[in-house]
């Protein structure tokens, strides 16, 4: 039968393997992440261009 310290041990390496799952499917998200940021940031200095005055042409 498991000891008190025998369970926490136990516990301690499960949370360090649901750490190690979390972070390593953090890491393949931050692809997209950038790929939003840079698509917003697209659209955004398009409106500014869109939105700036133009010279006439005469």
């Amino acid at each position: 039968m498991y000891n008190e310290t025998q369970l926490a041990q136990h516990r301690i390496a499960e949370f360090r393997a649901q750490a190690d799952a979390h972070r390593l499917a953090a890491e393949t998200h931050r692809p997209k992440e950038l790929r939003a940021r840079l698509g917003w940031t697209l659209v955004e200095v398009g409106l500014r261009l869109a939105a700036a005055p133009r010279p006439a042409v005469a």
